[in-house]
């Protein structure tokens, strides 16, 4: 008989009462647990209380707004955080994927949306720890346990979705990678993805390993997508 797998469990923190108790029905129906937190503050200490699988994170509340909390989250934890927010603005949604966050939701959304993203994060998850602990080659180690990346014998600080773009890239190394493969990789298909983000975060990652590794790893091929070549240390 095979034993039974432990629900996720997923932190909500939103002060609106009647949608941080939907959405936590939702989950529950989905087959999660849940944890649920009135405030920042509160959301924060039931985080490192409870150790959840995933977040699930209201940008607009007072005293201790989202993107406070998410800081404080990716100071010790790349949980996947999942973004509520009412705002159409986009440097908001930029602000909050450079900040850590893994995707977003605007309110008000679908149901089986916020479920479609909650199950994608989760999986996705689920398929880094399944995947080799540690590459590395001629120029980066990429410690995926640890989500920690060593150019030339130096810690290289990402964002998440920097980091999901580089384990990309080092997995298929010398291969021509699409936008589409990209968005697929990185943000699970997500339609909060585009190719001009893809075009952007290619922009910032390529940057910070030229700054630390003193060469251009990463080619535009164009009219194709992007390579990656490690070469010869």
């Amino acid at each position: 008989m095979t034993p039974a797998t432990n629900p996720a469990q997923v932190l909500v923190v939103d002060d609106d009462d009647d949608l941080r108790a939907m959405v936590a029905k939702l989950l529950v129906r989905a087959g999660m647990g849940t944890i649920e937190a009135p405030n920042g503050h509160e959301g924060l200490r039931k985080f490192f209380a409870s150790r959840p699988d995933l977040v699930v994170l209201d940008v607009a509340m007072p005293a201790m707004d989202g993107f406070e909390v998410l800081e404080r989250i990716r100071d010790l934890s790349d949980v996947p955080v999942l973004l509520l927010t009412a705002r159409g603005i986009e440097m908001d949604k930029v602000r909050g994927l450079q900040s850590g966050a893994d995707d977003y939701v605007t309110k008000p959304f679908g149901r089986q949306e916020l479920i479609a993203r909650v199950e994608g994060l989760l999986r996705r998850r689920g398929e880094a720890r399944a995947a080799p602990d540690v590459i590395s080659d001629a120029l980066i180690e990429v410690d995926f346990a640890q989500a920690r990346v060593m150019v030339r014998g130096e810690e290289l600080a990402l964002t998440p979705l920097e980091f999901r773009l580089l384990a990309a890239f080092v997995r298929n190394p010398n291969q021509v990678l699409s936008q589409e493969q990209l968005l697929e990789q990185a943000w699970s298909g997500s339609s909060n993805g585009s190719r001009d983000q893809v075009k952007l975060y290619v922009g910032y990652l390529r940057r910070k390993l030229r700054d630390a590794a003193g060469v251009e790893p990463l080619e535009t091929v164009r009219g194709f997508g992007y390579r990656y070549n490690p070469g010869e240390a």
